[in-house]
């Protein structure tokens, strides 16, 4: 900030100066505004050469404008200016005004070097504000007119007319002679009490003795407050009024000069209103932007089309979930309207859309009441203008361009249901869709045409359409295309005929090519081409004669056998895992919390509480609205689980959280768990009730299992492994969080193979002593035999190995396999199909020392979860009792789904659904239908038995069936042969008299029922399929 300047003269009267001003005099010419050399202020003229470099010294007109990191700065320059001012905040206004009207805009160009607003937003406005460097034409609203403020603030007053609020300075009461003064200036005052004039009837005032102020009475108005108030005025001492000095050629000419210049100058610019037109500012604020775009639409002329049409595009996909027909009246009508102009373009016509029934006859003419029932007549007898090539005229293409436009804003719009029910409302939108279905065919149509289908699929829904309708004569025609959105976008559209309607829609009079063509689209690998034909299929077969059809046009037999193959499209194989319980106590949930092994541990002790105490809540209990446990039970199981690790290292524990605290924080950890007290015997009992024990313990942050140790270290009978007298449930029962870790832990804790200190490593080959006199190694112990006890495996036994190396790889196998080839690994290990079977005694042993709860994580992957056992294996002749015992004791195998494709709320989706319901409807409608005249079953040595409908010309059954016999019978006798022949007979009227369900599904029978049994999702639909079928003799 720059000091304060002492005072100078007015103006400084220089070269410099003179030079500035002839400068400053030439830009300004060039702008096209008015200089004013010399302005005055108040009683002093203002040095313009010396304001430029005072204010550029504070960094130019915004910096010093900025009120919010420069405050006041306006109010300093103007002290220097015009020092010992009565009022300084209406002349530092002033200077600002100087220094905006003929400096600003110069400061701009020469400093800043930038291109400075345009005079009628930067001289012709008031100097209200700043940030006149990013001031636009476009950012820049100038101020209202007092016209404008007045009618804006009686609108704010009749809404606001309940709320106080603080009155201005310029409204504020004035003080009333012997009032309380300024203390009390700014607060409302009671009215003065008014009094009654009662004069006294004992005495007479006269004027003289009424002035006199020691009488008890006051002008004769008694002694209340407003006499008081009267009697004491005393007038305020007189001060002068400051006044604005008025231009006139008598005191200052040569600025009333410059005034009367710069007011011409502007009158020359100023634009002529129109005659009646109101002008911007004057309180009107005319209407929204879709009431001027619906008004512009309706206007009819190109350039307030295209405006209307160019923002309505953007309105409809922005703001679609809102901007609805029926609160614009005549907005549908009138993109309508616009979109059947394209018929001028390609036709000798032009459409128009009459609501009077005497104009309803001319050829030109749409009917909006009801709609044009003979427009395809009407159409086809136009005459087609002659467009050579596949560009149009300039005026052609703009025109055509805003159609589009148009279509699609009626797209966007009826996106939403409420408008789709709105459009469909309106009859002329069924003769637009037409119109724009039966266009030339031209590259520049497609994308309206495409337009026109996409609003026709919205709103059938909303309509019943026979026959005759122009609308699905012109659907129809469209499946013929070879255009692949076109065709699915028309099946859709018919599809969807009458869909939200009580009356049902029969698709009648459907070409048979069309049907073929849609048959055959089922074979094509197109999934939305293939849902459009089934649902169409769907709709199609809804009828007896419909479906009596399609059963002549195309080959029904194909069709069924594809969609029976389109149940099963995008099926996903699942598992699911059963087991037998071995005892019903396993199926119980545990009592005690699972064991953790010492790396899950480890990890929990790094943590702080309450963190740790919840990690470990998390990864050992499970919420469960019937779960109940004790509270010291649980307090010390968490004792428990932390007690070695505190024992081994005491130092670095960090110290478990107070009873009171852990107890509280699993009401935290578990938000549907509590701690109650409970009065059992008299006696209180502390327990926690919606928790309990894990089976399986998880991981808290990915809730994946951890696997189970299921080492069964056997009892030991005279220093020898006793596995006969072994007590099947002793197990480590341990859980680690991988399989790796899980290996770590058999390793270290069931073989003890040790492990170096400082690298980490295992230590496979323990270290032998050195003799001292040959120096030859000397075994200090004997060598260490390893065992596998993992579930009962007995590969080492009775033996045993040395080599730890051998022991560990081995370990691996009973481990999920989670290499980078897991897969390639997968196809090669053994099944359990190929396996061979255990021995009786083999098998009692491996069965004590399976795993109590369940088998590690992850073995089912690999081929390994299910115990099977083959059909055919040898039984021993003193102990096929007990097999038999044992075989049903094991696992059951486990149940394999393949579930298709779902919805959001888990129901039947896609193609498998359309599937289904296709074949339903195809079941019930066969059966009501006659049976083919003909039928003949075809049997072949090498293929299943199927059955073909032969017509007239192909001859008899019995010649069909002479000519499928092919090399010579055996010899039969008499009687064989008449039995031969009557079961002939028998199967061949039982032939003739079956009907089509039997004939078509009898052979998919198996397919379907493996649909039924082994896919989830569509079981809810197969039943009905499966009963159509029944009830059909199939």
């Amino acid at each position: 900030m720059a000091p304060n300047r002492p005072d100078e003269p007015s103006v400084e009267r220089t070269q410099e100066s003179e030079d500035f001003l002839n400068t400053l005099a030439e830009y300004h010419d060039k702008r096209g505004t008015l200089l004013d050399r010399e302005p005055k202020v108040g009683n002093r003229h203002i040095d313009l050469l010396r304001l430029y470099k005072r204010v550029n010294e504070e960094g130019g007109y915004d910096k010093v404008s900025d009120t919010k990191n420069n405050k006041l700065a306006w109010r300093r320059i103007a002290t220097e200016f015009l020092p010992k001012s009565p009022s300084i905040t209406t002349q530092a206004f002033l200077i600002k005004s100087t220094y905006y009207k003929n400096l600003a805009a110069y400061e701009i160009s020469t400093v800043h070097k930038r291109e400075p607003p345009p005079p009628e937003i930067l001289e012709n406005v008031s100097a209200k504000g700043g940030d006149l460097l990013n001031r636009t034409v476009d950012n820049f609203f100038p101020p209202s007119s007092r016209e404008t403020e007045r009618l804006r603030g009686d609108e704010e007053s009749e809404e606001d007319d309940d709320v106080e609020k603080t009155p201005k300075d310029d409204k504020m009461d004035v003080d009333e002679p012997g009032s309380l003064g300024r203390s009390t200036r700014s607060l409302r005052h009671a009215p003065p009490q008014r009094v009654l004039f009662q004069p006294e009837a004992s005495t007479r005032q006269t004027r003289q003795s009424a002035g006199h102020l020691n009488s008890s009475q006051t002008n004769g108005y008694g002694t209340s407050g407003a006499a008081t108030t009267i009697a004491n005025y005393e007038p305020r001492n007189a001060v002068p009024a400051t006044m604005k000095p008025v231009v006139t050629p008598s005191n200052a000419l040569d600025t009333y000069i410059q005034s009367r210049k710069k007011y011409i100058v502007n009158k020359k610019n100023r634009p002529v209103p129109l005659k009646g037109m109101m002008l911007p500012g004057t309180g009107f604020p005319g209407p929204s932007i879709y009431i001027r775009a619906l008004n512009a639409l309706r206007s009819r002329e190109p350039d307030e089309e295209a405006y209307a049409l160019h923002h309505l595009v953007k309105i409809s996909h922005e703001r679609g979930d809102k901007y609805r027909f029926d609160q614009f009246p005549g907005l549908a009508e009138a993109l309508i309207a616009k979109v059947i102009d394209v018929g001028a373009l390609f036709f000798d016509v032009s459409w128009e859309i009459s609501y009077l029934e005497d104009d309803l006859d001319q050829p030109h003419t749409l009917n909006g009441l009801s709609g044009t029932r003979d427009l395809l007549q009407r159409i086809h007898s136009l005459r087609a203008l002659d467009i050579r090539d596949h560009l149009l005229p300039e005026q052609s293409a703009k025109a055509l361009n805003m159609i589009n436009e148009a279509a699609l804003i009626i797209r966007n719009m009826v996106m939403l249901k409420e408008n789709a029910l709105f459009a469909a409302s309106v009859p002329s939108i069924q003769d637009m869709i037409v119109i724009a279905l039966n266009l030339p065919k031209h590259p520049t149509v497609i994308e309206l045409q495409h337009y026109a289908l996409e609003i026709a699929e919205q709103l059938t829904k909303f309509w019943v359409l026979d026959s005759q309708s122009p609308l699905y004569v012109s659907l129809l025609a469209q499946v013929d295309s070879d255009d692949r959105g076109r065709i699915i976008t028309s099946l859709r559209a018919l599809a969807r005929i009458a869909m939200n309607l009580e009356a049902s829609n029969k698709l009648v009079n459907v070409p048979a090519k069309t049907l073929r063509s849609i048959c055959d689209w089922l074979l094509v690998e197109d999934e939305d081409l293939r849902i459009a034909c089934l649902d169409f299929l769907y709709l199609f077969t809804g009828f007896p004669s419909n479906v009596e059809t399609l059963v002549h046009e195309v080959d029904i037999e194909g069709v069924i056998k594809q969609l029976v193959r389109l149940l099963q499209y995008g099926a996903i194989a699942y598992e699911e895992r059963r087991s037998v319980s071995k005892t019903a106590r396993s199926s119980a949930p545990p009592e005690n919390a699972p064991k953790l092994s010492s790396a899950i541990i480890e990890h929990l002790v790094t943590l702080d509480e309450p963190e740790r105490s919840s990690q470990w809540l998390k990864t050992c209990f499970e919420e469960d609205a019937t779960g109940e446990i004790t509270q010291i039970q649980l307090w010390s199981a968490y004792n428990a689980a932390f007690q070695e690790h505190m024992v081994n290292n005491p130092a670095s524990f960090k110290a478990l959280m107070p009873a009171k605290d852990f107890i509280t924080n699993v009401s935290t950890t578990f938000g549907g768990a509590s701690a109650q007290v409970l009065t059992v015997g008299g006696q209180p009992k502390y327990t926690i009730r919606g928790i309990r024990p894990r089976s399986v313990p998880v991981d808290p942050s990915t809730k994946r299992s951890y696997l189970r140790c299921c080492w069964h270290p056997p009892n030991l009978l005279n220093g020898h492994a006793d596995s006969k007298h072994s007590t099947a449930k002793i197990e480590c029962g341990e859980f680690a969080s991988g399989a790796r870790s899980m290996w770590e832990h058999v390793v270290s804790v069931h073989l003890q193979v040790p492990r170096d200190q400082e690298t980490g490593q295992w230590l496979l080959e323990p270290k032998p002593d050195i003799d001292m006199q040959n120096g030859d190694a000397v075994s200090a112990t004997p060598p260490t035999k390893y065992f596998c006890h993992w579930g009962g495996c007995t590969h080492f036994t009775p033996h045993g190995t040395e080599s730890a190396f051998e022991a560990g790889q081995h370990i691996k196998t009973h481990l999920p396999d989670t290499s980078i080839k897991q897969a390639i690994h997968a196809k090669h290990n053994r099944t359990p199909s190929e396996s061979r079977p255990l021995t009786s005694s083999a098998q009692v042993r491996y069965d004590n020392f399976q795993p109590q709860f369940a088998q590690p994580v992850g073995l089912g992957s690999l081929g390994m979860s299910g115990r099977h056992h083959s059909s055919s294996k040898p039984t021993s002749r003193n102990g096929g009792g007990r097999e038999d015992t044992l075989a049903a004791a094991q696992s059951a195998p486990n149940f394999r789904y393949f579930n298709t494709a779902t919805d959001e709320t888990d129901d039947a989706a896609g193609l498998p659904l359309s599937s289904v319901l296709v074949l339903r409807n195809l079941a019930r409608q066969l059966n009501k239908i006659p049976p083919p005249s003909s039928v003949t079953e075809i049997l072949s040595p090498s293929s299943p038995a199927h059955k073909r409908t032969f017509s007239v010309s192909e001859g008899s059954p019995e010649a069909a069936r002479r000519a499928t016999a092919g090399g010579k019978k055996p010899r039969l006798s008499d009687a064989a042969t008449e039995q031969r022949r009557e079961n002939e007979e028998r199967e061949e009227k039982e032939a003739q008299n079956a009907g089509w369900v039997a004939r078509i599904f009898a052979p998919l029978r198996d397919q379907i029922a493996f649909t039924a049994s082994h896919n989830l999702t569509l079981r809810n639909y197969i039943g009905g399929l499966l009963k159509a079928v029944a009830e059909g003799g199939g």
